[in-house]
């Protein structure tokens, strides 16, 4: 690599003709970006605003210009010990990062192909030659997420306002007024940081952020795909964890002056242009208050039937079950499980002109066009079964009750199907025939459950494999679950895959995820069994002669499909004892 050369000196650089060259504007585009361009901004920067060439096509061309290497910064290797002597500002306000020394000289990513003065001053402050080589913003600013953490830049800024405070001795009263000055200031700042913990939430599709308050300080943790990544943050972020907590407290319009209590609250949000609904609460921890906010991101939800997961003979059921003109249909499983998801695709593919839907939710977590929806208040008597009563006469055909909790309610989810009603509701069994004994166990009369459940759906998530990164191999059967299909994958003919990662997963190996289902339709020797009081098991076993698929099962055949892994279905569901 060449060593730096200020090769501007004296020799002004027109960045359109340069692009021009390059072929990656002809006249007519450079007419449009010299007419957009405002004061300060090249045209080069403008073409890129105007998305009429990439960041990474406009430093190709200027490498090629000036002798500088186009780096792919999320694959080069980086010497992260150079960051404990590089000055943060050069990171923060000019946008350089340190890779790597080479022969003497230390190797900064910029950019900026035009950015001398801050080459300059990093060479200055280091006291070393400086290699430049060119590298996207957006890579840039990953590296400083992942190496220096999450608001890094904030961080900075409030450390320095701290350090100007402290060095100023107080000795006698300030005014009113430069007090509000100060705080406002500082208040800033801490704003500043909390949003930029929850856009990266938001940004990497993180369900839950959990801020934790630990003997060491405070920990930033996100759950992706239902599992948790610690985040790497600043050290120095343990000195405003109580501002930082304030603030989110302030946010949910909670009691910041309540430190003892637990608190629950709500944020609305709006950011990139898509709302996004935060549900906060807020528990005292032995070493300080710990916080735990749901993220809901009504932009970002498509309930479709199509993209839940179903295998196609379960959707095929499942899509007559919805349509039935009364009866009850449960979708049972753990929290987080997707059974809200699945509920209101099925809500948004029967919902037409002709059909009321009420529904009675404790949250209501996403407002549906052309749905009732009712959110439960316990604490004022709206209860699900006080709520359901109330629906009863509002004259709806299909009704949703947000979870069957107690007697009362599951009485009045069946005499709602008894009076013409098709109900959906959930509950919580482990799978899908233990919802039978389970209803029997709230009071229900047996011959009650069995007139009016219709049918079951226990379901789960399983991570799907990133399809940019995902690696085939050939597995050896001793490697093996005992219950894996090993036939049915010989003669299928097709690899398995394994998690690889690479940036567009942000090295996770998996993106998204996809639902596993176990559909038992009552049929007429289940519903005599269910009448019997007969037990969960033997229900299970003529629901699998009927033809049902187990959760590991329809688990395997995502395996099979190539959509996630055998660990990922190992992690999730246990062996079939059948």
């Amino acid at each position: 690599m060449p060593p730096f050369i200020p090769y501007l000196i004296g020799q002004p650089m027109d960045s359109g003709q340069i692009l021009l060259k390059h072929g990656l504007l002809d006249d007519e585009s450079l007419a449009r970006a010299e007419e957009a361009q405002t004061d300060g901004l090249r045209i080069d920067q403008v073409a890129i605003e105007m998305g009429i060439v990439s960041e990474s096509e406009v430093l190709r061309a200027w490498g090629e210009e000036v002798g500088m290497e186009l780096m792919d910064l999320e694959t080069a290797e980086v010497d992260v010990s150079l960051l404990a002597d590089f000055p943060q500002k050069l990171i923060h306000r000019h946008g350089l990062f340190p890779i790597s020394r080479h022969n003497g000289a230390m190797v900064i990513a910029t950019s900026d192909p035009l950015g001398l003065y801050a080459l300059d001053e990093a060479g200055a402050a280091l006291g070393l030659a400086i290699e430049p080589v060119l590298a996207t913003k957006e890579a840039i600013a990953n590296r400083v997420t992942t190496h220096l953490g999450v608001g890094s830049e904030t961080i900075e800024g409030l450390l320095a306002q701290r350090k100007e405070e402290e060095e100023i001795e107080l000795l006698g009263g300030i005014d009113d007024e430069s007090g509000e000055i100060d705080e406002d200031a500082q208040e800033a700042s801490v704003v500043t940081l909390v949003n930029q913990i929850l856009i990266e939430a938001i940004d990497s599709r993180t369900s839950d952020v959990h801020i934790e308050s630990q003997p060491s300080g405070i920990k930033i943790r996100y759950r992706i795909d239902g599992m948790l990544h610690a985040q790497p943050v600043p050290q120095e972020i343990n000195q405003f964890q109580a501002a930082i907590i304030s603030r989110l407290k302030i946010m949910a319009r909670l009691n910041i002056a309540e430190k003892r209590l637990p608190q629950d609250g709500r944020i609305k949000l709006k950011v990139h242009g898509r709302e996004v609904d935060v549900r906060v609460s807020v528990i005292p921890m032995l070493h300080g208050e710990s916080i735990v906010m749901r993220l809901l991101d009504k932009g970002n939800m498509n309930f479709s039937l199509e993209k839940l997961g179903m295998e196609g003979h379960v959707k095929e059921r499942f899509d007559e079950l919805i349509r039935l003109p009364h009866g009850i249909v449960l979708v049972t499983g753990p929290t987080g499980s997707g059974k809200t998801t699945s509920l209101y695709s099925a809500l948004l593919e029967i919902k037409s002109e002709d059909t009321k839907i009420i529904t009675t939710e404790d949250p209501v977590e996403y407002q549906l066009e052309g749905i009732n929806q009712i959110q439960i208040h316990a604490k004022i008597g709206l209860t699900f079964a006080q709520s359901l009563r109330s629906i009863l006469r509002h004259d709806p055909d299909v009704v949703l009750v947000g979870e069957i909790r107690d007697h009362e309610t599951a009485e009045n989810a069946i005499q709602a199907s008894l009076t013409g009603h098709l109900v959906f509701s959930t509950l919580h069994t482990n799978d899908a025939t233990s919802a039978y004994t389970r209803l029997v166990d709230m009071g229900i009369e047996p011959f009650l459950v069995a007139s009016t459940l219709e049918a079951i759906v226990a379901q789960r998530l399983v991570r799907a494999l990133c399809r940019e990164c995902r690696e085939p191999y050939e597995p050896r059967q001793e490697d093996l679950p005992t219950d894996f299909p090993w036939d049915d994958f010989k003669t299928g003919g097709r690899p398995l895959y394994r998690a690889v990662g690479c940036k567009e997963c942000k090295e996770l190996g998996f993106s998204g995820r996809q639902g596993i289902f176990e559909l038992c339709v009552t049929s007429d020797e289940v519903r005599q069994l269910a009448h019997d009081r007969a037990s969960s098991w033997k229900i299970r076993q003529a629901a699998l002669a009927d033809g049902m698929l187990t959760l590991r099962q329809d688990a395997w055949l995502k395996v099979l499909s190539g959509i996630t892994t055998i660990e990922e279905v190992l992690r999730v569901t246990k062996g079939d004892k059948i």
